[in-house]
């Protein structure tokens, strides 16, 4: 097998795993119950908290709030922030190359609650166009929300320039999503108001994942019912998955320059080999993504056919997101970073994790190149 798939989900380390189990067996207890054995959890949650804000540079000025994943942080963020605050003003300013999570839930709040959304188009590089936010900016303006890596080109949005933009709107929060980068690229987060990430695409496990927002940031629950995490979020907290999510976190950052160079090595091999054959493919991703993800597109064939004819041969990619499972549809990510419809159906998005090697890359180009001949152009 070769799995090429990690921007979606990453295996578990193991050091992680065994933190799972051996919190699931030893410190089971609710956090929230009153006794003993509930306390123990609770003080374990209460570390990892601590940790993991430790971490990620952000323990002096953030709290953090536990969640499933990234996409309820991202629900959680925008649609709470927006609602409580809309008395600052409702305009919010995004971009079309956001993940569904933002996107969907941003449509939401324009069609549903009547907020002014700006989709701003992707740059060329697939990154937001900051003169393009400063033309739209105002006083108006109470969230801005932009990813600090695509998911689908490996595009950096320069989320430092537009923290220090955005001071000059002190009503403005801004919310970037960090599932892409987090345990990938060094960044500075603590210019950023309100930061999501999810534990399974950094080693973690599935069902994990956290909001870090700046302490003086009050939330309007989604899930009511009790008043875990400061009130915030109800329901039993999942410590043994947090508990794994703050091992992986802490091991993702330590083995971070290992792995950027070795992702560097397997994405500039396969890089050089589409560059070869210009009459098959054509690059997607900027020469400035980060070496985790490459994305192509297939001149000549169908995308949805070629990625199950390499499926069938044991090697996974795919063609955007995981978590739109529709075939055949334009990417809305390289829709707006210009290309035509063909080019943004066709695509593959290929995405590296520590174990795989450059004689997997070269395999996955061989087998290419026997499907390309066998199967027709369309």
């Amino acid at each position: 097998m070769i799995y090429f798939d990690h921007a979606a989900t990453s295996p578990i380390f193991p050091e992680a795993l065994e933190e799972f189990e051996r919190v699931n067996r030893e410190a089971f207890g609710n956090a929230g119950s009153s006794h003993a054995y509930g306390r123990k959890a609770n003080r374990l949650l209460e570390e990892c908290r601590h940790d993991m804000l430790v971490d990620l540079g952000l323990s002096g000025t953030h709290d953090l709030l536990f969640t499933s994943g990234a996409t309820e942080a991202n629900n959680e963020a925008l649609k709470s922030v927006a609602l409580l605050y809309q008395n600052r003003g409702k305009k919010i300013i995004s971009s079309e190359a956001e993940h569904s999570s933002v996107y969907s839930t941003l449509v939401q709040l324009r069609d549903f609650f009547g907020f002014e959304v700006v989709f701003l188009p992707a740059n060329k590089d697939g990154a937001i166009d900051v003169e393009a936010l400063k033309k739209e900016a105002d006083k108006n303006t109470i969230l801005v929300s932009v990813m600090a890596v695509n998911n689908e080109t490996g595009a950096l949005s320069p989320i430092g320039k537009i923290a220090s933009y955005l001071k000059g709107f002190p009503k403005c929060f801004f919310h970037v999503d960090a599932t892409q980068a987090v345990g990938k690229v060094s960044m500075n987060y603590d210019g950023i108001d309100l930061l999501t990430a999810s534990a399974h695409k950094f080693g973690g496990p599935k069902g994990a994942g956290f909001l870090a927002y700046k302490k003086a940031i009050r939330f309007l629950p989604l899930l009511s019912g009790g008043d875990q995490e400061n009130g915030f979020r109800a329901g039993t907290e999942n410590v043994p998955s947090i508990a794994a999510m703050r091992v992986a976190l802490h091991l993702s950052l330590a083995k971070q320059k290992d792995h950027f160079n070795q992702a560097k090595r397997i994405r500039d091999e396969i890089h050089s080999y589409c560059l070869s054959r210009p009459d098959l493919f054509i690059q997607n991703s900027p020469d400035s993504a980060i070496p985790f993800i490459y994305n192509f597109s297939l001149v000549q064939h169908k995308g949805s056919v070629i990625l199950e004819a390499l499926s069938q041969k044991g090697i996974y990619v795919t063609s955007f997101s995981a978590c739109n499972r529709k075939k055949d549809v334009a990417s809305r990510v390289l829709l707006s970073m210009g290309f035509d419809e063909e080019r943004s159906k066709n695509s593959l998005r290929l995405s590296f994790g520590e174990e795989n090697t450059m004689e997997e890359a070269k395999t996955f180009e061989r087998e290419l190149d026997a499907i390309l001949q066998e199967v027709r152009t369309r």
